[in-house]
């Protein structure tokens, strides 16, 4: 065994070496520049993700773990082209009973919000206490109740914001926050943000697939999509409570039908309430301010500013954050 432990992603550096366990979320076999093959991997913690490289011995090492596996490795850090990666030397899966015994936790080889669950569990309970349109209430309640065990755990996207541990859960509480000044700030009703915010994104319990840290889409994901999952699960949740308003019922599905904002971003329409406006226009801050965090922290240099960033389109002062 390696002496070292490799530290956290989070904190680790191209001067780090050792050993340790990660969930290796992705795996391609490639041909090198010589025409040998190489293990190309994306490796996660409970604080990062990082790309893993196993540059010799490939064929010797692709069948010993798949992608959504844990893995114990030994390597060392490098940069590539300013990017700090693990270049590794072994690679296995995970032997629960050998490796518990050094250490091995599922839980901290796992992306997770920075958030204790149960902390924004209770939050999010907090807020469905102060619904008061009763039939807005029942139907949080029921959704919320229906799928605990998921909304506790789920990832809010599968790559883009908020995709690890808690995420969805991270992403709603805190757009539920926001909502409630903005609802409160431009006379919206309150309720209906609330109810927007809960329910905006919970055809993705149906899109994605979570397992062991892991996320992929489902069939319905691909075929169908978040938003349409959306809302026939509302829509069947609805004609499920007796009395719940047409028109409410319409207004709800508003909200879920158009927070991606834009026909270009996929929503089937546009804003049309005051509180569609307010939904969709903080879906996308909270989203947006969750990758700027992760590629400022993600960012190995010491420079002033950010690498590019592709998909921002834009370079990031660190100093701000």
């Amino acid at each position: 065994m390696a002496p070292n432990k490799l530290p956290k992603v989070s904190v680790l550096t191209e001067a780090d070496s050792g050993w340790g366990y990660f969930l290796c979320t992705y795996k391609e076999i490639r041909a090198g520049r010589s025409g040998s093959e190489f293990l190309f991997l994306s490796l996660q913690d409970s604080t990062g993700q990082i790309v893993g490289k196993l540059l010799t011995d490939a064929d010797r090492y692709k069948n010993e773990f798949e992608a959504g596996e844990f893995v114990r490795v030994e390597g060392h850090g490098s940069l590539y082209n300013g990017q700090l990666q693990l270049v590794l030397t072994t690679i296995r899966r995970i032997n629960p009973d050998q490796d518990r015994q050094q250490g091995f936790r599922e839980e901290d080889a796992i992306l997770s919000a920075p958030r204790p669950i149960d902390e924004m569990w209770t939050e999010l309970q907090e807020h469905l206490k102060g619904v008061k349109n009763d039939h807005i209430r029942v139907l949080l309640n029921r959704m919320v109740g229906d799928n605990e065990s998921q909304l506790r755990v789920w990832p809010a996207a599968q790559q883009i914001h908020h995709a690890y541990r808690g995420g969805f859960l991270e992403h709603i509480t805190k757009m539920a926050e926001v909502g409630r000044l903005l609802s409160r700030a431009y006379g919206a009703n309150e309720d209906l943000v609330l109810a927007g915010v809960v329910l905006h994104d919970i055809g993705k319990l149906q899109e994605l697939a979570y397992e062991g840290g892991a996320g992929s889409y489902t069939r319905d994901g691909n075929l169908v999509g978040h938003i349409a999952l959306g809302l026939m699960m509302v829509r069947e949740a609805c004609n499920g409570i007796s009395g719940f308003p047409v028109e409410l019922r319409s207004q709800i599905e508003h909200l879920i039908a158009s927070h991606h904002g834009i026909r270009e971003h996929g929503s089937p329409v546009e804003p049309k309430t005051i509180e569609a406006f307010i939904v969709a226009s903080i879906d996308e801050l909270d989203a947006k301010l969750n990758q700027v965090r992760k590629a400022i922290a993600e960012d190995p240099s010491d420079e002033e500013f950010t690498s590019w960033n592709k998909r921002l389109g834009r370079v990031l002062f660190k100093g701000g954050s």
